[in-house]
């Protein structure tokens, strides 16, 4: 990256220590504990790890070898250690008073809900892992999900990962197409999922999709187990499908948890939005076990009585890692909910709060950003008083949301935890300690202990204060990927082979832009190509947005690039403005002028384009490589199912 950066200051200047209650009683309570626990980790990696393992896990055998580092950067850590994963979300709880102590509140869109205590969910888990069996699975065969957020989906996964079966988590929003290449890609033996879900007030089927996935060829696929939720009409196949209420309640509840290798494989998850062949990011045992455990446990700073919520979708990492896994891991109580806001109950999520006396609240700033459009006046018409620590996860967070998400959800007493990581980091990388650190609105702030972050350039060498660059890891760490499914050589490419020191060390690339204040706080400027070249300045379009939402007409925005014969790249913007603004072309000339104040000349939008609404994931994020097309003129191409709304991409076509 050019060492051209402009940048905003908006707000870099705020600093917000941690409540002073907080720190008094946090597991991580100063920035000198903080700072302990890091040089521990940088003075000797090895004991660091092997230390916070043998605290955290428990273990059949132990491991005689931390990290295995002979063959970079394919990494084996904890050789000679067995464990297991379901073994540690809930065998270790049940002796003495966790056993009853609710693990899982469940809340259906409908209404419906209920709750699982450790006891009740290691016996359905246990059902489960045994109707599995039943099925013919065993050890290393890899099980697919497909699911809406139900319990069973919790479940399923810990029913995998009690008798040593990987899971490959699908996002109940992928199509049918998208699902089949990811059972061929893995070769899955057994696909669990349901005849629908409810979201945004309608039953949304699920079932057909498999259905069409396995008539297109997926030889490898046996046997369907199928969860009945919306209780619509749905095909069964004699012999391949099977009701899970069917299937799993006849079964015993008695299941040992099998004793699985430091590195045997934990689960394959596709990573989102790709192109072409699917990209199966693998993790395995007891590494990602004790990196979901350590960073659950310290940026939550999670306590016996906490109810923790983090409303993303099991289908990705984050739900893996913070609906189920960490929680679990630490003898938490984990929310799951089935819907979305909506129309017709705009409050739903602050009605979950009211209801559950959440303490803990965890979602994206998308997310945030839709409510700021709805105003105040719905979150204030309920009492979340519970609430101590917010946190938000998925992309950079403006610090205009930042700010709004603490006054009007937190009411100025709640810390926000603002998490950088990635499918492939298995936990949070960067972010604050609540308990702990001073934060800055849109920054991530520091490394969790351990974790050696950098902002390079090219050649892996660190860039300057307020410098751009590419936000790099130096070491490796227990939650780290280890390959990509059945594509060693991708894995190399994809991640280490972009920056190469001339030293031949290995450093991890997560793709992602940054630059670290005079501080070191660290502020993600989003994807690599999500970072604009105008006339040679590179600009990251999160601080463009940032600057545009600063505006009092605009509710949310996103920038992309286009192709601009004279600058390189020109600046596009879609808008949506606040209920009662009109887009014209006074209200144009004011953002760009807007813009040209808060960052400079250079990163005044060339166009501004207003709409209702942008094109967006049933996970929140805005898919920029749609809008890219837009403002270029061309066709909008690639895999589009996992659009919320597709009458949002025809709207935006008809505009343009």
């Amino acid at each position: 990256m050019s060492d051209a950066t402009i940048e905003s200051v908006l707000h870099e200047s705020r600093l917000f220590a941690p409540p002073e209650a907080l720190a008094a009683t946090a597991r991580i309570g100063s920035m000198a504990a903080y700072q302990a626990l890091a040089d521990q980790a940088e003075a000797d990696p090895d004991r660091f790890w092997g230390d916070q393992a043998r605290e955290h896990l428990h273990w059949f055998e132990p491991f005689h070898t931390v990290l295995n580092w002979s063959d970079p950067p394919f990494a084996r850590w904890f050789e000679g250690g067995t464990t297991n994963l379901s073994y540690n979300c809930l065998d270790r709880h049940l002796e003495g008073p966790r056993a009853n102590k609710t693990a899982l509140i469940w809340e259906g869109e409908p209404g419906d809900g209920g709750s699982y205590t450790y006891r009740e969910l290691h016996s359905e888990v246990c059902k489960a892992a045994n109707a599995l069996k039943a099925l013919g699975i065993s050890k290393g065969d890899l099980v697919a999900l497909y699911m809406p957020m139900v319990p069973e989906a919790a479940i399923a996964m810990l029913a995998c990962a009690r008798i040593g079966a990987p899971h490959s988590v699908v996002f109940g929003g992928f199509s049918a197409e998208a699902l089949r290449d990811r059972l061929i890609d893995g070769a899955v033996k057994l696909v669990i999922t349901a005849d629908g879900g409810f979201r945004k007030d309608k039953a949304v089927a699920l079932k057909p999709a498999v259905d069409q996935a396995l008539a297109e060829g997926c030889p490898t696929v046996q046997q369907v187990l199928v969860v009945q939720r919306t209780k619509q009409p749905t095909a069964m196949e004699p012999g391949r499908d099977h009701w899970w209420h069917e299937l799993v309640a006849g079964q015993s509840s008695d299941c040992p948890a099998e004793p699985m290798q430091s590195e045997d494989r934990l689960f394959v998850l596709y990573t989102s939005g790709s192109t072409g062949k699917p990209k199966g990011v693998v993790h395995t045992t007891a590494g990602y076990n004790l990196w979901a455990h350590l960073t659950f446990q310290w940026i939550f700073d999670i306590r016996e009585d906490d109810i923790h919520w983090c409303t993303a979708d099991v289908g990705w990492i984050t739900g893996h890692s913070y609906i189920v896994y960490g929680p679990l891991s630490n003898g938490a109580t984990t929310v799951m909910y089935e819907g979305a806001p909506r129309p017709a109950k705009p409050g739903a999520f602050w009605e979950v709060i009211e209801k559950h006396k959440v303490s803990i609240f965890y979602t994206a700033p998308t997310a945030i950003r839709a409510f700021m459009k709805n105003g105040r006046e719905v979150p204030d018409q309920y009492n979340m008083s519970s609430l101590r620590i917010l946190g938000t996860v998925g992309e950079p967070i403006n610090p205009e949301a930042w700010m709004w998400y603490r006054d009007v959800i937190g009411g100025n007493r709640c810390p926000v935890v603002d998490t950088w990581w990635q499918t492939e980091t298995g936990g949070v990388m960067i972010s604050p300690l609540p308990g702990a650190t001073p934060t800055k609105p849109g920054s991530a702030t520091l490394p969790l202990p351990g974790i050696a972050a950098d902002v390079v350039d090219i050649d892996g060498s660190s860039v300057g204060v307020d410098e751009g660059g590419y936000l790099a890891i130096r070491r490796p760490w227990p939650g780290m990927l280890r390959t990509v499914h059945g594509d060693p050589e991708r894995f190399l490419s994809s991640y280490w082979q972009h920056i190469r020191p001339a030293d031949g060390s290995y450093i991890y690339f997560a793709g992602d832009g940054a630059r670290r204040d005079k501080d070191g706080y660290f502020w993600v400027m989003g994807r690599v190509d999500d970072v604009i070249n105008v006339s040679g300045h590179r600009l990251g379009t999160m601080e463009i947005e940032s600057a545009l939402v600063s505006h009092p007409a605009v509710a949310e925005a996103a920038v992309v690039g286009r192709p601009d014969e004279l600058k390189g790249e020109g600046i596009v913007a879609f808008v949506i403005l606040q209920g009662d603004c009109h887009g014209d072309a006074e209200l144009v000339k004011s953002l760009r002028q807007h813009v040209g104040v808060e960052i400079g000349p250079i990163a005044r939008p060339d166009e501004i384009r207003f709409s209702d609404a942008l094109p967006k994931t049933r996970s929140g994020k805005i898919m920029r490589r749609i809008l890219r097309a837009l403002a270029a003129g061309e066709k909008v191409s690639g895999d589009t199912s996992t659009l919320e709304d597709l009458s949002v991409l025809d709207k935006l076509r008809s505009e343009a």
